[in-house]
């Protein structure tokens, strides 16, 4: 799957991010980058769907678990073309865009990361797992000892400075509930993605960090 030339792309990718060197190299990124990508979630597919039916693993070039190269430079001052890491989601079914409960893995150059849970949920979305936790503070704490109580993952994101509207500044699990994101995130070598078992290493974090992504499918009434 992953191989040397795969982090070495990235690499001078990073040095030569226009369109016209990336035209000159598009063969290899298909070979060196985007294929071992798909034959990397197409290794995934059986191992999650035992874990969820209902977290999509399509290997597809577009519109499947890989993200797109290709950048949005619209609103943003960096106006370079392309990302010079892989994205890869394994997101949930009902979900329209990346702010919805799912997997994600991180590749680049000295970047390595395995990630479960939501990353910026809409208002609504965000007060529903708020809600569940005020609601139910002792299956939260108990969630959070058997995913984290170990120490490998950290439970990560960005907060609020204050109690959000609604909760008192007072109540236990005012930390959990400042957040704004739910995310277990577990850093990995970068040569993990070298090893044979990697799609293995990445389903036994997936089932490790299930009852985290269980917690936020049922606060917003998702099957999991």
């Amino acid at each position: 799957m992953f191989s040397r030339k795969t982090i070495r792309f990235l690499k001078e990718l990073s040095s030569n991010n226009n369109r016209e060197w990336f035209a000159l190299n598009k063969t290899r990124y298909e070979d060196e980058v985007r294929t071992p990508a798909l034959n990397f979630i197409e290794a995934m597919e059986p191992s999650v769907k035992r874990l969820s039916p209902y977290i999509d693993c399509q290997a597809k070039k577009v519109g499947g678990a890989l993200m797109r190269v290709h950048r949005d430079t619209r609103f943003g001052k960096d106006k370079t073309p392309y990302k010079t890491n892989i994205g890869i989601q394994f997101r949930h079914v009902r979900g329209k865009d990346v702010h919805c409960p799912g997997y994600y893995v991180h590749i680049e150059p000295g970047e390595v990361f395995f990630g479960a849970g939501i990353w910026k949920p809409d208002s609504a979305h965000l007060l529903a797992i708020r809600t569940l936790i005020d609601e139910h503070p002792r299956e939260w704490r108990a969630l959070k000892k058997k995913v984290f109580g170990k120490g490998a993952y950290s439970l990560s994101g960005d907060s609020l400075k204050r109690a959000p509207k609604g909760f008192s500044p007072e109540h236990p699990e005012i930390e959990d509930l400042r957040r704004k994101d739910f995310i277990a995130v577990l850093t990995l070598p970068t040569s993990t993605i070298h090893d044979e078992d990697f799609p293995a290493q990445i389903a036994s974090h997936m089932k490790n960090t299930a009852p985290l992504m269980k917690f936020l499918c049922d606060a917003n009434d998702l099957m999991f």
